[in-house]
């Protein structure tokens, strides 16, 4: 047990009810760093207090940080579940179980309720009447099937509004994967039938679409439709190899889930397989990877437990949940988890029929989950090897480039700047970070160039001195009064640095700065250094963008990095990720620049209208300056006052 306890906490330990409810612990920031449910809240949360309680190091790190308890009551332990699954998806606390990037699994989405629905992939639910297949494990996952599906069941994905009318298809329609209703070569009742066969595929009912499908090839043979046949028979041959790649598990025409765990004991890295079975068909499989486990923990965090925070993370967010989930150890709370599952279920307007949460026991379901727990097991293994050549690699690089340049200490963390400008305008400067030889994006910097090299005339000596002094200024100052570019002390401040200076990260010194340029922008990288005393502190390099050679602080000679090297392929990816994240923003700008046109500046003409407009003239901005007020009252949402608004401001 924690010694000695805040007064705080020892009150609320008093206070806690003798009910179901949901509780939270805070640090002393206020944040909150643990979630949980409890059908007693009094005995479940003062069980972390107990003399003789024997946590795991992790639920012991919980308990020397905790500062403060708060909890609501419920009148159900269901409801304290749903309010548990609500509160980790809010604060995303740093002791609970979490599915990795567990809010950006992408999703196939059906838009069904749309004359003519079309199939894009998201990676948000929302309740508009489309149907959603997943969540899948990446967007490569969702493509690689949607293409597969598209040569069989052809749909869209354009942006056209289908009025049947359209002059000529795109170039889907002559490859044979838009059926082109565009131009009215399908009709709105045959795209439904595809789209609706494309789904029941989705869904696992390949049997029945199979059986449509080459019914639709008999009937076109038999009206002498033989073109048409024929391509009816390589979609169907086509469905049917993917079909039979979808292995048959069950004689029964049974939709049901299997979730198997794969743990490493020694790291607590785990991977979980989910296996779905659709019409007794096995139609597809996920691999999740999990964070937040303790290393050798079987209680509160064994494999019973980490199968219900899945559960219950995986399936708030499913599409489709089945009638009957098989797992390989039993969650504390299978019963409410059932009865969660259930409500969910019906939600999602399926069979109100109790969802079941258990442990096959014997038989093929048995056989099943074993395949699924070795194939997790797999996953595991490959993803660790993974991690570890990454790892090798990335030292072996840090390493080599220390040696090459003659550093001190392994360069731990490199920072990069590059200056990205067209003829002058929307200059940008990029600052990323590399830590231990991997990226570190939390700490990507960008900034919008001002001064000198922003006024029309493109200076990137003046550019990069700038964004250099922004940033290293930052390691010295104390949070006063600081100057801003010109060196007139609390003239022209930015507005923004009261936050940037209360962001430690900028307190952080780099073991290595690289200079995106030759001699001439390492230079100006020294008088910044030399500026602020930091030139003793910092090593800095520039390399120069052709030959990638490397230049050093008052030598003529450059330094070439051996090719095919770790040290080079370091440097070039450090190069690369540069340019990427400053030309990213420098787009990113022009673009806003772009669409900001002179529509903007009428009165009355906001987003929805200004896109109205110019997806009516085709964005030919000289069209709408021509029409004529009966032309643009056509548009849709354009009324008679904006219409003689845009007339009298695009003269």
């Amino acid at each position: 047990m924690r010694n000695p306890l805040p007064e705080r906490v020892i009150q609320k330990l008093l206070n806690l009810p003798d009910s179901p409810g949901c509780y939270q612990m805070l640090n002393a920031a206020g944040t909150v760093i643990y979630v949980g449910k409890a059908i007693v809240l009094r005995n479940r949360v003062r069980s972390y207090f107990h003399n003789s309680a024997q946590h795991p190091p992790r639920t012991q790190a919980l308990v020397n940080e905790i500062e403060d308890i708060e909890w609501w009551v419920t009148n159900t332990e269901l409801e304290a579940l749903v309010l548990e699954n609500e509160l980790i998806k809010r604060y995303r606390p740093h002791y609970n179980v979490r599915l990795k990037d567990d809010k950006s699994y992408p999703y196939i989405k059906v838009n069904v309720q749309n004359d003519f629905p079309k199939i894009q992939v998201v990676r948000r639910i929302v309740r508009d009447g489309a149907r959603y297949f997943g969540p899948y494990s990446s967007a490569r996952a969702c493509y690689d099937t949607l293409d597969a599906l598209r040569r069989i069941f052809p749909y869209l994905d354009c942006d056209r509004e289908i009025t049947g009318l359209d002059a000529r298809p795109c170039l889907y329609f002559h490859i044979k994967m838009c059926g082109g209703p565009c131009i009215g070569a399908q009709t709105r009742e045959g795209y439904r039938a595809s789209v609706d066969h494309l789904m029941r595929f989705l869904g696992g009912d390949t049997d029945r679409v199979l059986a449509q499908m080459t019914a639709n090839m008999a009937e076109a043979a038999e009206n002498t439709q033989f073109e048409l046949a024929a391509l009816y028979r390589d979609r169907l041959r086509a469905a049917t190899q993917i079909a039979e790649q979808q292995k048959i598990v069950s004689t029964q025409q049974e939709d049901l889930d299997y979730v198997a765990i794969a743990r490493d004991e020694r790291t607590g890295d785990t991977a979980v397989q989910v296996f779905y079975v659709r019409f007794g068909r096995l139609t597809g499989r996920e691999t999740f990877m999990m964070e937040g486990i303790e290393v050798s923990d079987e209680g509160e965090n064994g494999y019973g437990a980490l199968v219900g925070a899945f559960i219950q993370q995986f399936y708030d967010s499913a599409t489709f949940i089945p009638g009957l989930i098989l797992v390989g150890a039993a969650p504390g709370d299978s019963a409410v988890l059932g009865e969660w599952l259930t409500e969910k279920r019906s939600a999602l307007g399926a069979s109100a029929a109790r969802v079941e949460v258990r442990v096959p026991q014997r038989g093929n379901k048995r056989k099943v989950l074993h395949m699924a727990e070795a194939n997790a097991a797999e996953h595991l293994r490959l993803q660790q090897a993974e991690w570890a050549a990454d790892t090798n690699r990335q030292t072996a690089a840090v390493s080599e480039l220390q040696e090459v340049l003659g550093l001190a200490k392994p360069p731990a963390r490199i920072e990069c700047y590059d200056i990205s400008t067209l003829q002058g305008t929307n200059t940008v400067g990029s600052m990323v970070v590399f830590a231990k030889g991997a990226p570190l994006k939390s700490a990507y910097k960008r900034f919008k160039i001002r001064g000198k090299g922003s006024q029309g005339e493109p200076d990137d000596f003046a550019s990069m001195r700038e964004m250099l002094r922004r940033r290293f200024r930052r390691i010295i100052e104390n949070g006063e009064d600081e100057e801003d570019e010109s060196g007139v002390q609390g003239a022209g401040k930015d507005p923004g640095n009261k936050a940037r200076t209360q962001d430690e990260s900028w307190k952080i010194v780099p073991d290595l700065v690289i200079i995106d340029g030759g001699k001439g922008q390492l230079g100006i990288a020294v008088d910044v250094l030399e500026e602020f005393g930091l030139m003793d502190r910092i090593p800095v390099v520039g390399l120069a963008k052709r030959e990638e050679e490397i230049f050093r602080p008052g030598e003529s000679t450059p330094i070439w990095l051996k090719r095919g090297s770790q040290s080079l392929h370091l440097v070039q990816r450090v190069r690369d990720e540069t340019h990427r994240f400053g030309v990213t923003y420098h787009r990113n700008l022009r673009g806003k620049e772009q669409v900001r046109s002179k529509l903007d500046d009428v009165p009355g003409i906001g987003p929805t209208r200004r896109k109205a407009l110019l997806m009516h003239f085709n964005g030919d901005l000289d069209a709408i300056r021509r029409a004529s007020v009966e032309e643009l009252l056509a548009v849709p949402g354009i009324n008679r006052r904006a219409a003689e608004a845009i007339k009298a401001f695009l003269p």
